[in-house]
């Protein structure tokens, strides 16, 4: 495995992104033995280069259990290694399975607008459970739509809770650590 490793990081001769990245995507798939194809996006906008993957054949499943993880690992290594390639290219790199991300993003969604009709009904603050940088991302920006409720994460660490409460509810002075972001 060491040897795939060194051949995706090793300083050879400078490449284009596409061939880049299906270079990395072949390598996965052979090395991991995935019955998987794929298909390859690029869209470049004006700085940033948009990499979007969508996986299909009889190991979907394996890419979406444990809650997308190995979707989060793939796509990991696909940006690490356009980043050690193409240190002077933006990219945003997208590695999907049969909708896995958007089913998840309505999951996401659902609960947090339970929580958000909870908060204004009762008028206090509630909390969403602890979630990683792109999951809250998620809500923030779904609740960011609503200006009856406000949003914010609490807590150190990757994981960090999303506190939900009514916007009349804003102290002047707190208003400026409000989060709509993510972080």
């Amino acid at each position: 495995m060491a040897g795939f490793f060194s051949k995706l990081f090793s300083g050879g001769k400078k490449e284009d992104l596409e061939s880049v990245v299906e270079a990395t995507l072949n390598g996965i798939l052979d090395k991991g033995n995935f019955d998987l194809s794929y298909e390859l996006d690029l869209t470049k906008k004006e700085e940033i280069t948009d990499v979007k993957i969508e996986f299909s054949g009889g190991d979907e499943e394996l890419l979406k259990d444990y809650k997308g993880q190995l979707l989060d690992a793939i796509q990991l290594i696909v940006k690490r290694v356009t980043q050690h390639h193409f240190s002077d290219v933006q990219t945003n790199i997208m590695v999907d399975c049969g909708g896995f991300r958007q089913e998840s993003d309505a999951l996401l969604i659902e609960r947090a607008e339970h929580l958000k009709t909870i908060a204004i009904e009762q008028g206090k603050s509630v909390y969403y459970r602890a979630l990683p940088p792109k999951e809250r991302k998620v809500i923030h920006q779904y609740l960011a739509l609503d200006g009856r409720v406000k949003s914010r994460s609490l807590g150190d660490g990757l994981y960090k809770k999303i506190k939900i409460y009514p916007a009349k509810a804003i102290d002047p002075a707190n208003a400026e650590s409000d989060s709509a972001d993510g972080n």
